[in-house]
């Protein structure tokens, strides 16, 4: 009998709104929860696996980016791209209560709250990516302009070169 799949809020919001989709499950190092490990474990080439960060503002106004997880958000162009004069990370305490994800499980999708959304454009250049499936463990496969679509993204450029 095969394993049963446990659903998540990205998972149950995909399958809501019949976007395609798919899912692959993986082992998780506790130590390792970095996207280039979860690449690796699923097989799969960094370029085409992306993590999701959440920025803040010093008004408290909340940004999530997709980036490649071999990359790192430039933070200066990020906060240009939406508008804002500077952006930080948000600390990793606030982000299970901000989210409803935890720390190598953030998805874009299905997050307690919409948020502004931007997707690197290097996810353009793919077919199909993947993002966290909203746990540790899973990830999912989808084209990034259904992406865009379920979390009313743009795609712009914010990465550090």
């Amino acid at each position: 009998m095969a394993k049963k799949i446990q659903k998540t809020n990205a998972v149950r919001l995909l399958e809501q709104k019949k976007i395609p989709f798919s899912l692959k499950e993986y082992t998780v190092d506790e130590a390792h929860l970095d996207g280039v490990t979860a690449a690796q474990e699923i097989g799969e080439a960094v370029e085409k696996v992306f993590k999701t960060l959440v920025a803040i503002t010093g008004k408290n106004q909340l940004y999530v980016f997709v980036i490649p997880v071999a990359c790192e958000l430039d933070l200066k162009a990020a906060a240009k791209f939406v508008g804002e004069k500077k952006i930080d990370m948000l600390h990793v305490k606030d982000l299970l209560p901000t989210t409803g994800y935890i720390r190598g499980g953030c998805s874009p999708i299905g997050m307690k709250k919409q948020f502004p959304t931007v997707i690197d454009d290097t996810a353009q250049q793919q077919d199909e990516l993947f993002i966290s499936a909203g746990k540790r463990g899973m990830q999912i496969l989808i084209a990034p302009q259904h992406l865009a679509h379920i979390t009313n993204a743009t795609f712009g450029s914010i990465t550090c070169d």
